[in-house]
C-alpha cells in the first residue's frame, strides 16, 4: 500500500538528522507562540545535498521542534476537490484569492484536522481548521460538525467535494531565536491520486517554506541567498495533480516541473 511503503534515508538526510540532534529544541507547547495562522509564506525548492549545506549553519540560529522525542515528523494530507477539479483550476489560472480544502494527519500522534487554507490577494495565507477523529478521515458531508465548518467557511464553489489526492511526507520544523518565524522543510514527498489511482514519487525534492507575520529580516532567507537558492513557489496539491492526472490542464506549471527535474537530476513522470 502507498502509505505503508518502507523509506530509507539518503546519506544527506542522515547527516541532516545528525545536525538536528545537536540543536536546541522546542516542545509542541512552546511552539504555540509561533503558530502563524495568518502569515506570509515564501517557498523554495532544492535538493537534499543543498539542504545539508544549509543545515551546517543552523545550530546557532534556530530551534528545532521536537515531539515525543522526534525531531522529524510524518504527515499525511488528503485534498478534496470537485469532479472538474475547480480548486486546482483556480490555482492554475492564477486567481489570487483561492482556497484549498484538506484533511491532515500528524501521523506520529494520530491527531487529524479538517482545514481550509485561504490564499488572499494580498499575498497572505489564512488557515482555519477543526480537529476531527481519525474515523472521519475522508469524509465531509457525513459528519454534521465538519459539514457545517465547510459550509460556513468554504466559498470558492458550492459543488460537492470529494477526496482527490493524498500525499505523505516528512517534515522538519525550525523556529528562529526571536520566535517570529517558522520554517518547514518537507522531503520524501509521495502522491496518490484517488480518482486516477496513479502514484508519483518526488523523493529527493525538498520543499522549504519560510512563514512570517511580516517582512522582518530572516537568517534562513540569508542562508538560502548565500547558497544561491531563489524563491520558487510550488503547491504540493497542484504538483501532485500534474504528476498523477492526465485529464487536467497544466501549461502554467510545466516550467516548475522542469525546474524540479533539473535540481533532482532525474525526470519525474509527467505528461510531455
Amino acid at each position: 500500500m502507498f502509505l505503508q511503503d518502507a523509506h530509507t534515508d539518503s546519506d544527506a538526510i542522515r547527516a541532516v538528522k545528525t545536525i538536528l540532534e545537536g540543536m536546541d529544541s522546542l516542545s509542541l507547547e512552546e511552539m504555540g507562540a509561533v503558530k502563524l495562522m495568518n502569515r506570509t509564506d515564501t517557498k523554495y525548492l532544492l535538493n537534499e545535498q543543498t539542504l545539508l549545506r544549509l543545515a551546517e549553519g543552523w545550530s546557532d540560529l534556530f530551534y528545532v521542534q521536537e515531539i515525543a522525542g522526534r525531531r522529524v515528523a510524518s504527515y499525511k494530507t488528503l485534498y478534496f476537490d470537485t469532479e472538474d477539479a475547480v480548486t486546482y483550476t483556480i490555482h492554475h489560472n492564477r486567481q489570487l484569492h483561492r482556497q484549498k480544502l484538506r484533511q491532515r494527519e500528524y501521523v506520529d500522534s494520530g491527531v487529524c484536522f479538517c482545514e481550509i487554507k485561504n490564499k488572499m490577494n494580498t499575498g497572505r495565507t489564512k488557515k482555519k481548521r477543526i480537529e476531527i477523529p481519525q474515523s472521519q478521515w475522508g469524509g465531509i458531508y457525513e459528519y454534521p460538525e465538519t459539514e457545517a465548518f465547510v459550509k460556513e467557511r468554504f466559498w470558492v464553489t458550492d459543488k460537492p467535494m470529494s477526496p482527490r489526492l493524498q500525499n505523505q511526507f516528512h517534515r522538519i520544523t525550525l523556529v528562529n531565536r526571536a520566535k517570529t518565524e517558522r520554517i518547514t522543510i518537507d522531503y520524501d514527498v509521495k502522491f496518490k491520486n484517488l480518482k486516477s489511482q496513479n502514484e508519483a514519487d518526488a523523493s529527493g525534492l525538498v520543499i522549504v517554506e519560510v512563514k512570517q507575520d511580516g517582512n522582518q529580516s530572516s537568517d534562513f532567507k540569508r542562508l538560502l541567498r548565500d547558497a544561491r537558492v531563489q524563491p520558487k513557489g510550488l503547491s504540493k496539491y497542484c504538483f501532485g495533480m500534474i504528476l498523477t492526472d492526465n485529464h487536467i490542464k497544466y501549461n502554467r506549471f510545466k516550467e516548475k516541473v522542469r525546474y524540479v527535474n533539473r535540481i533532482l537530476g532525474r525526470t519525474l513522470e509527467y505528461r510531455v
